[in-house]
C-alpha cells in the first residue's frame, strides 16, 4: 500500500489544478509526491525541516511516473523518481519546465525469498531473469534451485524500479511484453508492498530496491549476469541495474522547495542517503 507522511498539514493541501508554485504562501504546504524508493529519504528530512519552521507534505503514492504527473499538473512542488526524465514524461506537459536534482543513487536487485537464494538461485542471467518474469519458469529446480513453485511479484508500469528492471532486460527503448496469465504473477506497487508481499510468499521473487531488503532475513538479492548489487560495483558502473534518484520541479528550485533540496544534497541530509542505503552523491563521485 502506498504511505503517506503530512507534515503540520491536512493531505487536502495535495490537491488543486493549474502550475505549481514555490510553496512560498504563508499556512500553504510545500507538496512532495511520488517514487516509495525516494519516500524515505525524503520523509526523514520533511521531519527535520519541520522542527525548523517548513510545513510539508510527502506522499508515495502513484510511484515516479505518479510523481511526475502531480508535478506536471501542478499538484505538487517537487516530485520523487527513481527514474530519469524521458522524452514522453515530457511531452505531456510541454508548458512545464522539468528540472530533475540528483540526491543519489540505487541499485534494483531481482530479490529471491532466502530459501531459493540458499537452494542454489545465487546468479541470473539477463536471459534467466527475462524467462522469469514472462512466467516461463514454473518451478526455481528450472534454474538450479530448488523444488518450489515460482511465485512472481512485479511493478506496476510506470515504477521507477519497473523501468530499471525493463531498460536491463529489453534495451533502453525495448518494451516488455504483457504480463503473463498464471495465478502465480501479481502486479504490485511501492516497496513496501512489494516487500511485505515476498517476506510472506514462500518461493517468491520480484524487483525490489536493495535498501530494502536490509534487516530482513527471509530475502536475498541475486547477482546479475554475474555481478552482485554492491555499492562497489554501482559506483563502478558494473552493474547493471542501478539508477539514479531525483528530486524534480518546475523550473529551478525556488522557495520551499529549494530550502528541501538543499537540505537533502546538504551533508546531514546525503547521509540520509547512506543512512537508508542509498549511494551519497560523493560516493558516486558527483561531489
Amino acid at each position: 500500500m502506498a504511505s503517506c507522511l503530512t507534515v503540520l498539514v491536512a493531505l487536502a493541501a495535495c490537491g488543486g489544478n493549474g502550475m505549481a508554485s514555490d510553496a512560498a504562501t504563508p499556512g500553504r504546504a510545500l507538496r512532495v509526491s511520488g517514487s516509495s524508493t525516494v519516500n524515505p529519504v525524503a520523509a526523514d528530512a520533511a521531519e527535520i525541516l519541520r522542527k525548523q519552521g517548513t510545513t510539508i507534505t510527502v506522499d508515495a503514492s502513484g510511484g515516479s511516473a505518479g510523481g511526475i504527473a502531480q508535478l506536471g499538473a501542478g499538484q505538487v512542488e517537487v516530485a520523487m523518481s527513481s527514474k530519469p526524465m524521458t522524452t514522453r514524461d515530457r511531452a505531456r506537459f510541454p508548458s512545464v519546465d522539468f528540472v530533475a536534482t540528483q540526491i543519489g543513487s540505487d541499485a534494483v536487485g531481482v530479490v529471491v525469498r532466502r530459501e531459493v537464494f540458499d537452494g542454489g538461485v545465487k546468479n541470473l542471467t539477463r536471459a534467466e531473469t527475462r524467462n522469469l518474469f514472462e512466467g516461463r519458469i514454473a518451478n526455481w529446480k528450472e534454474l538450479g534451485g530448488p523444488d518450489l513453485t515460482v511465485f512472481v511479484y512485479d511493478k506496476e508500469p510506470g515504477r521507477g524500479t519497473r523501468e530499471a528492471l525493463d531498460a536491463y532486460l529489453y534495451g533502453k527503448d525495448g518494451k516488455a511484453p504483457p504480463p503473463p496469465l498464471s495465478d502465480n504473477y501479481a502486479i504490485v506497487g511501492g516497496n513496501e508492498e512489494a516487500r511485505a508481499k515476498l517476506v510472506s510468499t514462500v518461493g517468491s521473487a520480484g524487483p525490489l530496491s536493495t535498501s530494502f531488503v536490509t534487516a530482513f532475513p527471509k530475502l536475498a538479492a541475486v547477482a546479475l549476469d554475474g555481478v552482485e548489487p554492491t555499492a562497489e560495483n554501482v559506483r563502478a558502473g558494473t552493474y547493471p541495474v542501478a539508477r539514479p534518484l531525483y528530486l524534480i520541479t518546475n523550473g529551478p528550485p525556488a522557495g520551499a522547495a529549494k530550502r528541501f533540496i538543499d537540505y537533502v544534497l546538504g551533508d546531514e541530509g546525503q547521509r540520509l542517503l547512506t543512512r537508508h542505503g542509498y549511494m551519497s552523491r560523493a560516493q558516486l563521485g558527483l561531489g
